[in-house]
């Protein structure tokens, strides 16, 4: 078993929920995926634009199909998905990048309150950065690390071949780091909304 795979214990948790806080996210500790889930539903309006990052996360959780099945909300996803990449290119750059909403995961959270997201294409960083009006990042208790060193590992030895077994799967071929966001302190209040789990989901 990797030690990036069991969920850290409550202090750490405590101590990564307080630091992300005083950085500016907003921070919530919720007991589990199923916690999660509701309060998701509860933060995001019916009739609000939602982009979901891809996420075993949001998969395993069930969020995923919540916020891109049915009419409660403007999903983004299955829209460009049914798009054409040649001919809408900019369209699809356009919608992925200013939502109301940007659901997803992350790579790890330090307890020192920064924030690691890796991406192979980067199309839904600039959502994540600043783009999308709100984001809200539901992380498994199991991606709490101490420090940004560790976190960096954690998402190399760890995150990364797990997403890469899923993408050859998916898509035929392994995934990567090509971008990385490093997010150490959000500017605009209660722009960024973390759940933290105290159990593991995701990779």
């Amino acid at each position: 078993m990797s030690e990036f795979a069991e969920p850290a214990s409550s202090d750490r948790l405590e101590r990564a929920a307080k630091a992300l806080t005083a950085n500016g996210f907003t921070t919530e500790l919720l007991d589990d995926a199923a916690a999660a889930r509701a309060r998701v539903r509860e933060l995001i309006p019916a009739g609000a634009s939602v982009f979901t990052g891809a996420s075993e996360t949001l998969r395993l959780s069930g969020i995923e199909a919540d916020l891109n099945g049915g009419d409660r909300y403007d999903a983004v996803r299955p829209r460009v998905l049914a798009m054409d990449r040649a001919t809408q290119a900019d369209e699809i750059r356009r919608q992925c990048a200013v939502p109301d909403f940007v659901v997803a995961s992350v790579a790890a959270v330090t307890e020192t309150g920064s924030v690691v997201v890796a991406s192979a294409s980067g199309s839904q960083l600039p959502a994540y950065a600043g783009g999308a009006a709100r984001a809200i990042w539901i992380v498994g208790g199991q991606k709490v690390v101490p420090d940004l060193e560790t976190a960096l590992r954690r998402l190399s030895e760890h995150a990364l071949p797990l997403e890469s077994e899923r993408a050859q799967v998916a898509y035929g071929q392994p995934s990567a780091v090509n971008h990385l966001l490093i997010s150490h302190f959000e500017h605009r209040p209660s722009r960024v909304t973390i759940l933290l789990l105290r159990s593991a989901i995701g990779f």
